[in-house]
């Protein structure tokens, strides 16, 4: 009897649900974005949601960049892993090396019958997360480069003429001189100290951050970011920290809170800092170009791209992946990746994109929001400014933050704190490498 009502009861729920509810695959997708980045993701999966029926993406935030990495990680070992994960690029590497783990963008794609075209997509982003021949592996979703963020007003009440120049390293000291004698207790801060100051100040002067093409052209890579102009700059920096000319306020974005206060004069971040800044700075603020080094033949090549990529897991079934491949169709096509970029200040991923954005006018109404674009644009990359694809990655990170600190605080020379970097991270990469022969 029970078994009978059971089955009517479910009989009639059946008749009374939409039958599109039962027709929904779900697209799990795992990322690691807060408040207004948060939002805005929000905002492209209700969109995608609301435009078909077949499938619902469910967007969840997993902690910051290596927790959801190791998040993604763990649930593929418990076999619990999403569709979607969203990576940092230093984790790239550590993606290819998952065997089993991941199934390639371009494969999903052509599984699924969804819209890609790779030549779309701008080369010097694409590049990072695609094969030496060009098969794209995972599909660029958040990608910035390093600025120079100023607060007009705090040059200005230092007597500095806002519009100063700041092109090179030298003229920047030459300010910093200036805000610090005004009685400033933060003149320059910085986000992301490895990215910016060592990785893409390797990149942006053409010299090697590591053997091999930077890992691109194999395991059996080797550190070397303590040459002569790293060893300087970081040298620079540690004689600022010393007389109170940088503020360091910790290893991620920490100083980004310090800077939309109006608390310092310049600050070095992602271009993405353009969504938090505009949203909280109550003061002029502008955008520059990442400065150079004066003297440096080749300088500037071309800054290198943060942020992350999608990657598609193993382990799903055929209308899952169709799914998804619909989903990043949507996530490239041109309106979207128009508003995203306008939005965020992270890259526009396809050419197409950037040409809509200066069509719409937004450059102009908005002055240095196409610096990022010109500074990853400008130049065909070389072996030394194409990225960085090195095992563990994040690990090394942390050894690098480690060292740095120790010259912010006094404690080691430049060319002490590097060699030992070097060192340290280099036994990473020989386990990486021992891991994955």
């Amino acid at each position: 009897m029970r078994k009978a009502l059971l089955a009517s009861c479910l009989a009639s729920a059946t008749l009374l649900t939409p039958v599109t509810a039962f027709a929904q695959t779900e697209i799990q997708f795992w990322h690691a974005f807060t408040g207004r980045l948060a939002d805005l993701v929000a905002e492209q999966v209700e969109t995608f949601n609301g435009s078909q029926s077949d499938y619902k993406v469910v967007a969840t935030y997993k902690g910051n960049y290596s927790e959801t990495l190791n998040a993604g990680i763990a649930a593929f070992r418990a076999q619990e892993q999403p569709q979607i994960l969203m990576v940092f690029e230093v984790g790239t590497a550590t993606m290819m090396g998952a065997k089993g783990a991941i199934k390639p963008v371009y494969e999903v794609m052509a599984e699924s019958g969804a819209e890609f075209d790779p030549g779309a997509y701008i080369g010097s982003v694409k590049g990072y997360y695609t094969t030496t021949d060009g098969k794209m592996l995972s599909l660029p979703f958040n990608s910035s480069t390093p600025v120079l963020w100023v607060n007009k007003d705090a040059l200005t009440a230092a007597g500095v003429d806002p519009e100063t120049d700041l092109s090179t390293w030298e003229k920047v000291g030459e300010v910093l001189d200036q805000v610090k004698a005004s009685g400033s207790t933060c003149p320059m801060t910085t986000a992301w100290q490895s990215w910016i100051h060592l990785e893409n100040l390797s990149a942006y002067h053409n010299v090697p951050f590591a053997t091999n093409d930077n890992g691109f052209a194999g395991f059996d890579t080797e550190l070397s970011f303590n040459s002569p102009l790293q060893v300087k700059h970081v040298q620079t920096m540690g004689d600022w920290a010393k007389d109170g000319k940088f503020f360091y306020a910790g290893r991620r974005n920490e100083g980004g809170a310090n800077f939309r206060a109006g608390e310092c004069a310049l600050f070095t971040e992602s271009s993405a800092g353009y969504a938090g800044i505009k949203a909280e700075a109550e003061f002029d603020f502008a955008v520059r170009p990442l400065p150079v080094w004066e003297g440096v033949e080749g300088a500037p090549q071309n800054t290198i791209i943060g942020g992350a990529s999608l990657w598609v897991m193993e382990g799903h079934e055929a209308e899952e992946y169709k799914g998804v491949g619909a989903f990043l169709s949507f996530l490239s096509s041109t309106d979207i990746q128009a508003k995203w970029h306008q939005d965020t200040g992270y890259l526009p991923i396809t050419a197409a994109a950037g040409d809509k954005t200066k069509a719409d006018g937004f450059y102009d109404a908005n002055p240095g929001t196409d610096i990022a674009v010109m500074q990853m644009t400008a130049n065909e990359p070389t072996a030394n400014s194409k990225g960085l694809r090195l095992g563990s990655f994040d690990q090394i990170r942390g050894i690098i933050d480690e060292e740095l600190e120790a010259v912010w605080s006094g404690d080691k020379t430049a060319q002490a704190a590097l060699d030992s970097a070097v060192e340290r991270g280099n036994s990473l990469l020989r386990r990486f490498e021992q891991a994955n022969q």
